[in-house]
């Protein structure tokens, strides 16, 4: 391997706390093809014993980091291809060790569109900003008139003291934003004191009242969570909202804000408590705020709102992940002939039994609840349906009607005793949380082309039961409804965290061949 693709093996390495030999293995392996739970599970002796959780990680880190460098070798000979590169710019490129330093460094050599201040070089004005600068007793309007006395042609826009000086406000305000070092300072000092607020849109109250917590709502940037993002977030979508950072919570009213502060300490102007000859203070002063407040607060408000948007996207995922791994791997009940109960009122409960294997058996809708109330009726019905077929599970469905259609099978059951010679069958409540979905998907129309989608569901429910990893697989992992604001967060990244759960679940498992689903079997992916 190249020296960088060594510094990457060791640096994921030392994060992981593992050797450098294992990282290189896993490496290997995923670029050869091989998938996570591939490599967790049949190549154990290659990485030394990695786990899925740190292959996981590594190949997050990896496209990561692979990113970062080839990145860097563009910055780097766009720089060089305008000579500006240095040593010791070439060195702090070098050492950043994120995407956002790195983009930092960049800034002023970045390719631009034509703003104010590069009109105003264009004009000639950059030796003035740079005299204020650098010379504080310097008298502002003075320079500015030399320097109009001094042009040779007219300058559209800069033929007064006002114009010129803004003009040169606007050359030192764009050269302070594009400062790497200061950014950094502004953003951590952002991060470490900011709140966030959140205020209703005037007029908005009655059509946002959802959002109604978040009307009058600040809080600490840095200890948000997630779900509270995400409403904020979304309010603001929606246009019932309008967030703003706010980097002095604690001042109603100050003549200089913390942020204007830190700038005007870290470029040593001192022109919030000037000397007695500093006559250019009130311009630099000027400057320092229309710096914070036309170029600093905007993109660092920009960016750490995105930043937050993107870390409660990861929580949001992360909690997604947990939820729907905890569901697949739920204890199955295993093989034995069950009855699913899809409970409705008005249109009544849909009844599927299966047996053993998940074949459907028998299939009815009976009508115990209102309007019909045709309770005897339909416990009859499931008892003869019970006998028929020496049910031995009840699986009933979590949506509308649940409890109620748990008392009449509770009664069903009453009716099993051992003078019938038949055990009693055992009930249990079932999430049907996507059985719609599966109800009227491509895949279940091919399963059961003759049956009806709502009877569908209930044989989803019967058999999710009997093995939830073997049924739900068959569902698209965002259709489970296992986590909040799933429509907030990136669909893409999404999919790709709940399908590897999916396929690190059906993994550890296994599948038997001669009875898997092809849904299953589609999961079983050890190389792409």
């Amino acid at each position: 391997m190249s020296t960088t693709a060594e510094q990457i093996s060791e640096q994921i390495a030392h994060e992981l706390n593992v050797k450098t030999s294992q990282v290189n293995a896993a490496i290997n392996l995923l670029d050869d093809g091989a998938t996570v739970p591939f490599i967790a599970r049949y190549r154990k002796e290659a990485t030394q014993g990695l786990t899925d959780n740190h292959l996981r990680e590594l190949a997050t880190r990896l496209t990561y980091l692979r990113d970062l460098e080839a990145r860097r070798q563009v910055i780097l000979t766009s720089i060089e291809q305008q000579n500006k590169l240095t040593s010791d710019l070439a060195k702090q490129i070098a050492d950043a060790d994120n995407k956002t330093r790195l983009e930092d460094l960049y800034l002023p050599y970045k390719p631009k569109r034509r703003t104010k201040g590069q009109i105003a070089i264009e004009a000639g004005i950059e030796p003035l900003a740079n005299s204020l600068f650098n010379n504080w007793q310097l008298d502002p309007e003075h320079e500015a008139q030399l320097y109009l006395d001094k042009r040779t042609k007219t300058d559209a826009g800069f033929d007064d003291i006002k114009s010129v000086l803004e003009g040169a406000s606007f050359i030192l305000a764009e050269r302070f934003s594009e400062d790497a070092n200061l950014l950094l300072k502004l953003r951590t000092h952002i991060i470490k004191q900011a709140h966030l607020t959140s205020k209703v849109v005037k007029g908005k109250e009655t059509e946002a009242v959802k959002f109604r917590d978040y009307f009058e709502h600040s809080e600490k940037l840095k200890s948000i969570p997630s779900h509270r993002m995400l409403a904020m977030l979304r309010g603001r979508n929606e246009g019932f909202l309008q967030l703003k950072i706010d980097v002095d919570p604690s001042q109603e009213k100050q003549t200089i804000s913390s942020a204007e502060q830190l700038i005007s300490d870290h470029l040593t102007l001192r022109c919030f408590s000037p000397s007695q000859d500093q006559k250019a203070a009130d311009f630099l002063a000027s400057t320092v705020r229309l710096a914070w407040k036309s170029k600093f607060s905007i993109s660092l408000t920009n960016e750490l709102l995105t930043q937050l948007r993107e870390q409660a996207e990861l929580q949001a995922i992360k909690v997604f992940a947990e939820n729907l791994a905890d569901l697949l791997m739920a204890a199955p009940a295993g093989a034995k002939v069950t009855l699913g109960l899809d409970p409705g009122l008005r249109t009544g409960c849909k009844v599927a039994v299966v047996d053993a294997t998940g074949k459907l058996l028998h299939t009815t809708t009976i009508f115990p609840h209102a309007p019909q109330n045709h309770w005897e009726k339909s416990i009859r019905t499931l008892v003869n349906i019970c006998r028929q077929h020496k049910v031995e599970l009840i699986a009933i469905g979590n949506g509308t009607g649940s409890r109620e259609s748990d008392k009449l099978v509770s009664e069903v059951i009453a009716q099993f005793d051992s003078t019938t010679g038949q055990a009693k069958p055992k009930k249990m409540t079932v999430s049907e949380a996507g059985a719609s979905v599966y109800s009227a998907s491509e895949f279940a129309a091919k399963e059961f082309p003759d049956l009806d989608v709502s009877i569908r569901g209930a044989v989803s429910i019967a058999r999710r039961l009997q093995d939830p990893l073997a049924e739900l697989v068959k569902i698209d992992p965002k259709a489970i409804g296992v986590g909040q604001y799933q429509h907030d967060v990136s669909q893409s990244r999404l999919s790709k965290s709940l399908d590897d759960v999916v396929e690190d679940c059906v993994n550890a498992v296994g599948v038997d061949l001669n009875s898997a689903s092809a849904a299953l079997l589609t999961r079983v992916l050890w190389f792409k």
